[in-house]
């Protein structure tokens, strides 16, 4: 058995984004501390909050790298921080998801692996979705 292969390019979220998200945390927390005004309820919320953000920070930090593509097949996040394997054969199509709303335009990268369907955003992978997807698909063999 030989060892698997490094993956021949990685896409992971913006380095910014966790601190923001904590920043982003406290400032939720302090702003529930100084405007609670005695409000129990105000407080919680803030803070509840505020935690639930620190969680998403600590998926950016435990598992930056949100998708890889090597010869074999592509990895993609699973879970709040684990990964699957995905074989090209399992890969059933690679797509671009584009979407205008409010006059905001939005990209969604979509991987169909049959059974299951994985979605990246531009904060997921730090390059445009349109970009991942054609080297994905270049990293694909052909046949």
């Amino acid at each position: 058995m030989h060892p698997p292969s490094s993956p021949a390019h990685q896409w992971r979220v913006p380095a910014a984004l966790p601190a923001a998200k904590l920043a982003g945390a406290a400032v939720l927390v302090l702003l529930g501390l100084l405007l609670s005004d005695g409000d129990r309820v105000r407080l919680v919320l803030a803070v509840t909050a505020g935690v639930a953000l620190v969680g998403w920070a600590l998926r950016d930090l435990l598992a930056p790298v949100r998708l890889a593509v090597d010869p074999e097949g592509v990895t993609v996040i699973h879970g709040f921080a684990g990964r699957r394997r995905l074989p090209w054969p399992a890969v059933e199509a690679i797509t671009v998801d584009r979407r205008t709303r409010l006059g905001l335009s939005a990209e969604t990268l979509e991987i169909d692996a049959g059974e299951s369907l994985h979605l990246f955003g531009r904060y997921d992978l730090d390059a445009p979705p349109a970009e991942v997807a054609e080297a994905l698909r270049a990293a694909r063999p052909s046949g």
